[in-house]
C-alpha cells in the first residue's frame, strides 16, 4: 500500500507503519484509536474526477485509490454502495428549505450504510490470512459482516445483545454466521469480542477498534459530493452512535479537500437518541473524547445506542473541525420522522436513519440552519430492519368484508 503513509494515533498522536500494529495504538490500550494517513500526491496519478467521469464501476469501489486496501486485492462480488441521493423538494417545503437532499443506503445488499465498512473489512481479513472473522454490533454491522462474509465464503463469528431487533438477528442466521446472543449491552458485546479476537486469533470488524472501517464508510460522502456535481453541500446531518459513520464523512471531506476535488468543508451535524446522547453532552461540555465515561443508554433505535462511543475521538472531532453541532432527539420524534420520511421521498427508514431526520427538524425549529442552506440527510437503513418501531408510527387498517358495501362505509368514516 504505497498510497498509505501510516496510522496516527487520535489521542498522542504517534505514528506507525502499517506493519507495526493491526488494530490500535498500543499505549491506550483499546482506547488508542487510529486513523489512517495518505499519500495524496500517489493517490492523484492513479485517480481524478476526470477517470471517474469514465468510470463505470458504480460501486463503492470505484474509489479504490482512496481506500487503504492492496491495489491487486479482490473485492467482494456484492453491490456496495453508489447509492442513490435523492432530491427531497416536499421534504424541503415543511421545513421551509431551499435545497434538501437524502442519501439512501438502505440500499445496499445488507440493507444498511454498514456494508460499506464490512466490504473493507472481509478485503482486509483476506490480506492478512485470516480464517474467520468477528465482530460485536447492534444489529447492522453484523448483517452486514455475515452478508459479505457469505460472499466470500469466510466463516463469521458474531456477537449481539440479545435485544437485538428480530429481522436483524434473522440476517445473521440465514447468511450462515456463528451467532453470539449476548445477555447485555452493545458495550458487553463489544468487550467480549475483544476478548474473543485476541483469544481465537480471529480477525476484529469492530467499529473503531479496526481503523479501516472507517475507510470504508468515508465513500458515502465521496458519492454525495460526486452526485452534486463535486459542489459540496452546506450542512450533513448524521446519526450517531458508535461515532464511526460521522468521523466517517469528516474523513472523507478532507480526502476531497486534500485531492482538490472540493472548495469548501459542509458542516457535519451529528444526531443522538436523547437517551443515548453521550457525545452531545461532551460537546456542549467541552469534553475531550478520552475523557468521556461510559453512560447508560437507551432507545428505540437501537442502531444508535452505544453507553461509551468507541470512535469518540474522531466523533467530535468531526463536530468541532467543522463548526457543525450534536443535537438530541427523542424517540417520540424519531418514531414520528418515519412515516413523514417515507410519505415525502418513498424512502423506508428504520429508527436510526430517521434520526438523522428528526435532528434536522430540531436543527430548523432552532435557528441553526439557513433556508439557502444545501443540506443532506444521510439515511443508513431499512425500515424493514425494525418492523415492529414501524408499526408504532401508523394506525391499524380496518378489516372490511369482501365487498363493496364495506368499502364504502370505511371510505364515509374517512
Amino acid at each position: 500500500m504505497d498510497h498509505v503513509i501510516g496510522l496516527k494515533c487520535t489521542i498522542c498522536g504517534a505514528e506507525y507503519g502499517v506493519d507495526e500494529i493491526s488494530y490500535v495504538c498500543p499505549k491506550h490500550g483499546d482506547d488508542g484509536t487510529v486513523d489512517v494517513l495518505y499519500d495524496y500526491d500517489v493517490i492523484k496519478s492513479r485517480i481524478s474526477r476526470e477517470s471517474l467521469a469514465q468510470n463505470y464501476d458504480y460501486t463503492m469501489w470505484r474509489y479504490k485509490p482512496l481506500i487503504a486496501v492492496e491495489p491487486d486485492s479482490p473485492v467482494p462480488p456484492l453491490r456496495v454502495g453508489w447509492t442513490p441521493l435523492y432530491p427531497a423538494p416536499r421534504l424541503a417545503q415543511k421545513l421551509g428549505l431551499q435545497h434538501l437532499w437524502v442519501k439512501d443506503d438502505g440500499v445496499n445488499p445488507t440493507a444498511s450504510f454498514k456494508d460499506r465498512a464490512s466490504s473493507v473489512a472481509v478485503v482486509k481479513a483476506r490480506e492478512v490470512g485470516a480464517e474467520i472473522i468477528t465482530t460485536a454490533s447492534t444489529g447492522n454491522a453484523a448483517a452486514a459482516l455475515a452478508g459479505l462474509s457469505a460472499s466470500i465464503g469466510l466463516p463469521a463469528v458474531i456477537f449481539v445483545p440479545k435485544s437485538a431487533p428480530p429481522a436483524k438477528i434473522a440476517q445473521h442466521l440465514i447468511y450462515g454466521a456463528r451467532v453470539m446472543l449476548v445477555d447485555g449491552t452493545y458495550d458487553d458485546a463489544f468487550e467480549l469480542t475483544l476478548k474473543a479476537a485476541k483469544e481465537f486469533g480471529w480477525y476484529n470488524r469492530n467499529t473503531a477498534y479496526n481503523p479501516y472501517m472507517t475507510e470504508g464508510k468515508k465513500t458515502a460522502v465521496y458519492e454525495i459530493c460526486e452526485q452534486l456535481g463535486w459542489d459540496a453541500p452546506d450542512r450533513i446531518f448524521v446519526p450517531v452512535g458508535d461515532g464511526c459513520i460521522i468521523g466517517s464523512v469528516h474523513k472523507g471531506l478532507k480526502d476531497l479537500l486534500a485531492m482538490g476535488w472540493i472548495d469548501h468543508m459542509p458542516k457535519i451535524m451529528g444526531v443522538q437518541a436523547a437517551g443515548s446522547a453521550p457525545l452531545v453532552e461532551a460537546w456542549k461540555n467541552g469534553v475531550a473524547g478520552w475523557e468521556m465515561k461510559p453512560v447508560a443508554a437507551h432507545s428505540v433505535a437501537d442502531s444508535i445506542v452505544a453507553g461509551l462511543p468507541r470512535d469518540r475521538n474522531k466523533a467530535l472531532a468531526a463536530v468541532r473541525e467543522t463548526d457543525g453541532a450534536y443535537l438530541a432527539v427523542s424517540d417520540e420524534e424519531i418514531l414520528a420522522a418515519i412515516p413523514v420520511i417515507a410519505r415525502n421521498t418513498g424512502v423506508f427508514s428504520e429508527p436510526a436513519a430517521a434520526a438523522a431526520y428528526a435532528g434536522l427538524v430540531k436543527a430548523v425549529d432552532e435557528g441553526i440552519v439557513s433556508p439557502e442552506e444545501r443540506i443532506v440527510v444521510m439515511l443508513t437503513g431499512s425500515g424493514l430492519k425494525d418492523i415492529a418501531s414501524a408499526m408504532k408510527t401508523v394506525p391499524e387498517p380496518p378489516i372490511i368484508a369482501p365487498n363493496l358495501d364495506a368499502v364504502k362505509q370505511v371510505l364515509e368514516q374517512a
